[in-house]
């Protein structure tokens, strides 16, 4: 049921709050903090002073979307303009969904409480394809129709963003817009077209401003793009249905980091979240090149922020939020060219303090103890996470990952010495050519890191966590073409390494196994590889029920094959046939029309590459391997070193 007159019966004011309405509901329901906002640098303007009303949507629930950093950055960034406001809205919790469709209450924003329908843009973003379902309920509990082809002039622009963005197309129909890759520059541009559009009368009503939007080259507008399909279900082409949209639309990218220091005011949680610390982005982009990773293709290229400038931010974050510990983020954050200056300085700088310093995960060949040992100076000495993620030295050979299992030994052989007690290894099953052979190295190597960690440190308590996760080819990747391992397959190798783990005498009590089931991972590769027919499917899903995807308890396998069949019954396509088919090269990929920057010719010869063994080197330190992003995007990698330091400011906490 959903809400499209929710409270029809009130005299309903622009920007009101809709709390007194909420507020009765909240002692029935499992954490009602999440939802009152009021937190520590939030921000609510009032309605009347605004010409531009964003509501910023993370599709999960508070604890999981208020820490996630692309949306605080975009709510900072939009709040600080005159005449434009932002507030955020959340998934709600399936307590508080059946409450609110039976009072009538609307999907609200925690910061001014008001109705998500009013504002002007939703922007939503997708980290994971799993938050879809999510979106659906959103829109209905707003009112807002769920297919963007009904939608009239009074509904809110729906914006897709995320790294889920760069395929789009499962959710075609329910998007309005999407904007692919850095949105800190693009949101204001799409304000300015909003506002200007709005300020001349909305001529040409909705159609108009998509079609504005479409031809600034801000956005992708999936309703201005027909598809054509051959017989046997693969695309035949996409083209535009309408003479101002863009045959292709390329990705944002943000350059020089330093003049986007955002977040200058991190938000900080009223309730417990999955991260307990202030973030700060050393540097964006990676091009280490493994071929399994989306997140490091299409953040290309790297860019980092400069020492003084990371230094800057830190100090701003710690004075605004009062947060105990500070992570360094990017996706490889010991690759920064400064980062033994960059954690020396910090170190220092808050020496006797509560304050301390982490990095989310350390590339085996980045680790070295100096390093570690600034991090845990203030006596915080959490275990160490590497990712070999491939089980073999030809896995790692076939995923660009280079590093040697007699490299990982060294350096947690390096740490165990150095005190630590334990580690945590990551890796992936299901990998282009992998074997059972493959995976069941990973438990020679666990063993090889306990008995080299006894040897070296003398201690007994030497502890190995093995995490697996199943592998998912994704978009604009090398992998893009391959074939996923279905998740029977996935469920029966690891098995086969569970035991290998459990049965040995010697080391199996020392080493932790953690893995999960290859089914959500069947579903993650229908939705990141998927078409505009895959929306169909989506939709039954949630109107049977399907809600937060993406955590194991609500997951429901069953009820996404069920609908997939049902979809996909009259057609050449099937869950399998999105899933475990491998894709030839003169397939039309579902993407294509989108521009990430990597040379789809460039992409290809990396797949060829990774069948042969093939590595590709890191072109921060050595020549260009031509994968396009650069040539065609205009840009250029930025990083240093700059050879500057962190002024010995007074440590924070010391008196005068």
């Amino acid at each position: 049921m959903s809400i499209p007159n929710a409270m029809s019966n009130i005299c309903r004011v622009a920007g009101e709050s809709i709390f007194p309405l909420l507020e009765p509901l909240l002692p029935r329901v499992s954490k009602p903090v999440q939802y009152i906002g009021g937190e520590l640098n939030s921000a609510t303007k009032p309605w009347e002073s605004c010409d531009v009303r964003w509501a910023l949507m993370y599709p999960d629930a508070y604890e999981v979307g208020l820490p996630n950093q692309g949306v605080m950055i975009l709510y900072e960034v939009l709040n600080e303009q005159q005449g434009i406001l932002a507030e955020r809205t959340y998934a709600v919790w399936p307590d508080l969904e059946a409450l609110m469709r039976e009072h009538q209450v609307p999907q609200f924003t925690v910061d001014g409480h008001r109705r998500v329908s009013e504002f002007d843009l939703l922007g939503v973003s997708f980290s994971t394809e799993l938050g879809y379902t999510n979106m659906l309920t959103a829109l209905d509990l707003a009112g807002i129709p769920l297919h963007s082809g009904e939608r009239g002039v009074e509904h809110p622009v729906v914006v897709a963003g995320g790294h889920a963005a760069f395929n789009p197309e499962p959710i075609a129909d329910f998007v309005d817009a999407v904007v692919m890759g850095d949105g800190e520059q693009a949101v204001l541009r799409i304000s300015t077209l909003v506002a200007q559009w709005k300020g001349e009368g909305r001529p040409g009503g909705r159609l108009e401003l998509l079609l504005r939007l479409a031809e600034s080259g801000v956005a992708y507008i999936p309703s201005l793009y027909s598809v054509e399909y051959h017989d046997d279900g693969r695309i035949r082409r996409v083209v535009p249905s309408d003479p101002r949209a863009p045959w292709r639309v390329a990705k944002h990218t943000v350059m020089d980091l330093d003049e986007w220091p955002y977040p200058k005011q991190p938000l900080v949680p009223l309730a417990e979240t999955v991260h307990e610390r202030m973030s700060v982005e050393i540097f964006r982009g990676c091009t280490r090149g493994c071929r399994f990773c989306q997140a490091g293709m299409i953040t290309r290229p790297v860019r980092e922020r400069s020492i003084t400038g990371i230094g800057s931010m830190v100090e701003q974050g710690l004075a605004a939020t009062g947060f105990e510990e500070v992570g360094l983020l990017s996706l490889s954050s010991a690759d920064h060219s400064e980062i033994a200056p960059l954690t020396k300085d910090l170190a220092d700088r808050y020496e006797g303090t509560n304050t301390g310093l982490s990095l989310p995960s350390t590339r085996v060949d980045a680790f070295n103890v100096d390093l570690a040992n600034e991090l845990s100076r203030g006596g915080r000495r959490s275990g160490l996470t590497f990712a070999p993620e491939g089980g073999s030295e030809r896995m790692r050979q076939v995923i660009n990952k280079m590093v040697t299992e007699d490299d990982l030994i060294r350096t947690v052989a390096t740490a165990y010495a150095n005190g630590w007690r334990q580690v945590k290894l990551y890796f992936m099953c299901g990998l282009p050519t992998e074997t059972d052979e493959d995976v069941l190295q990973i438990a020679d190597m666990a063993k090889r890191v306990i008995e080299v960690g006894r040897e070296v440190s003398g201690q007994r308590d030497i502890r190995c966590t093995v995490s697996i996760g199943g592998f998912v080819p994704k978009p604009h990747t090398p992998f893009q073409w391959a074939a996923q391992l279905g998740h029977q397959a996935t469920d029966d190798r690891l098995a086969k390494l569970r035991d290998a783990i459990r049965q040995d005498k010697k080391f199996g009590r020392s080493i932790g196994f953690r893995y999960h089931d290859g089914r959500p991972g069947i579903i993650e590769g229908l939705l990141s590889r998927g078409d505009r027919r895959v929306g169909a499917v989506i939709e039954e899903v949630w109107r049977d029920g399907g809600r937060f995807d993406g955590w194991r308890e609500h997951f429901d396998f069953d009820r996404w094959s069920a609908a997939a069949e049902s979809v996909f019954a009259d057609q050449a396509v099937s869950l399998d046939w999105y899933t475990t088919r491998e894709r030839g090269v003169d397939e039309v990929l579902p993407w294509d029309h989108l521009d990430s920057g990597l040379d789809r010719e460039w992409l290809w010869q990396d797949w060829q590459d990774a069948l042969s063994g093939a590595e590709v080197d890191d072109c921060r330190w050595s020549p260009c391997s031509d994968c396009g992003v650069c040539d065609q995007l205009g840009t250029q990698i930025q990083i240093g070193p700059t050879g500057q330091r962190l002024l010995p400011v007074l440590p924070v906490g010391e008196p005068v």
